[in-house]
């Protein structure tokens, strides 16, 4: 049996389009089944693309720090992404795998259900 859950983060208004924001989500379960008490997932809204909200951890592993909701969004061939505002490293939305490092961020499945983002952790 899975504990991963579909939590309610926040309306699609509240995003804004082709950026990123920050959630504090509480017992998040990240990939490796532990619990975190707070975690930390940036939100990205993409309204082009067929999935219109990304989410990923916020911790960047090479710049170390919570600041990849700042970085820079947009694509590279066709892969949606998020340069880190640290070191400008290009991480996929949809794998969380580093472009031009050995390094990857969780990401997690998010889905819109009456005007409500919400992401399974």
């Amino acid at each position: 049996m899975s504990d991963k859950r579909w939590i309610n983060i926040c309306s699609l208004s509240d995003l804004v389009e082709n950026s990123g924001v920050c959630a504090l989500v509480e017992g998040a379960t990240s990939a490796d089944n532990l619990t975190a008490k707070d975690k930390q997932i940036a939100l990205f809204s993409l309204p082009s693309m067929s999935e219109q909200v990304f989410a990923i951890d916020n911790f960047d592993p090479i710049g170390k720090a919570n600041v990849l909701y700042r970085g820079m969004v947009g694509c590279n061939q066709g892969e949606p992404i998020v340069a880190s505002p640290l070191y400008k490293q290009q991480f996929s939305l949809k794998t969380g795998q580093c472009l031009q490092e050995e390094a990857q961020v969780n990401t997690y499945p998010t889905r819109i259900t009456d005007d409500c983002v919400e992401v399974l952790v």
